[in-house]
């Protein structure tokens, strides 16, 4: 199973009973697909930076969750289909952890690799300034 973030948009005009069923039918999709659902963030209404399907705003909602390839697929499908959603992004997101892990991993072995400074030994005294008084 991969894990996935998906961001979509409903319009402004819908009634906000209509936007909790579309959130739940998406969330179906995903449970009766065999996935696991992490997190549902509704975001809010905000404002987009450009028109979409003539609106200037959206709802924002966010999904985070485990799946294999088909059930993403279906959903992505389901979304495109919905006239309540006018925009959407998958990302999978376990590369870019596996990647920032990898990363991780290879400056520790590049750290280990360096050689330690040595320890400052003490400074050796200044002789004054001062003629000593003979």
């Amino acid at each position: 199973m991969h894990k996935y973030e998906v961001m979509f948009i409903i319009r402004p005009d819908t009634a906000e009973e209509e936007m909790d069923k579309v959130v739940s039918q998406m969330e179906g999709h995903v449970t009766a697909a065999g996935g696991k659902m992490e997190k549902v963030e509704k975001i809010g209404r905000r404002r987009l930076a450009y028109r979409v399907h003539r609106h200037r705003e959206g709802f924002y909602v966010r999904f985070v969750f485990e799946s294999e390839p088909p059930a993403v697929n279906e959903l992505e499908r389901r979304m495109r289909v919905a006239d309540a959603v006018i925009k959407f992004l998958t990302v999978r997101v376990d590369e870019e952890q596996k990647r920032a892990a990898k990363q991780a991993e290879l400056r520790a072995k590049k750290e280990a690799k360096r050689p330690k400074p040595a320890p400052a030994s003490e400074p050796a005294p200044q002789p004054s300034a001062e003629p000593n008084p003979a």
